[in-house]
């Protein structure tokens, strides 16, 4: 074999092996990072849904040792209902563990709530939690690649979505929502 075919060969083999990872990459960012694979996702599921659905998808950039996380957001879809009962099922397609509570929008606009010293706001106005992971209502956390739903009644009006572990609202783990 000459130099210049095996030049070839490897040259082809580093870009399938590219293409490869590529793909692993597209696929662990677009279907999440559960590690319970694809069938837990899909039965951790609520039992009664309201008639209204919203399905929020939580992100984030993951975190480099000792560094806060980065690129932190909540996408709802849709970004808005008509007043009623509504069931918000929240999916952590990030690495790093979050929770989704929805607020009425203050007073100031989105992201404008006062952060304490434990990165923490105060959720005294909350309408509503989903932290637990593959379960409703609060708890300790959506982990990883895992789902959480919680259902709510809300009226007309604006509404702040956000993430309060510590430091996530700080830095931008928030969207609005509108209820007409």
């Amino acid at each position: 074999m000459s130099t210049h075919s095996r030049a070839h060969g490897i040259l082809l083999f580093a870009i399938v092996m590219l293409a490869a990872a590529s793909v692993a990459l597209v696929a662990g960012l677009v279907g999440g990072f559960d590690r319970h694979g694809p069938a837990a996702l899909t039965s951790c599921q609520p039992l009664h849904e309201a008639t209204q659905v919203v399905q929020v998808g939580l992100y984030d950039g993951g975190a480099m040792m000792g560094q806060s996380p980065t690129m932190l957001r909540i996408i709802p879809s849709p970004s808005g209902i008509s007043a009623g009962q509504v069931t918000f099922v929240v999916t952590n397609y990030g690495q790093l563990n979050h929770e989704f509570l929805v607020l009425p929008m203050p007073a100031d606009g989105l992201g404008t709530r006062p952060v304490a010293g434990n990165g923490k706001i105060d959720e005294a106005q909350s309408l509503g939690e989903a932290s637990t992971s593959c379960g409703a209502g609060p708890g300790d956390g959506i982990s990883s690649g895992s789902r959480s739903w919680v259902t709510l009644t809300l009226g007309s009006g604006t509404y702040e979505l956000l993430c309060d572990i510590p430091w996530h609202y700080a830095n931008g783990m928030e969207a609005s929502f509108t209820v007409s």
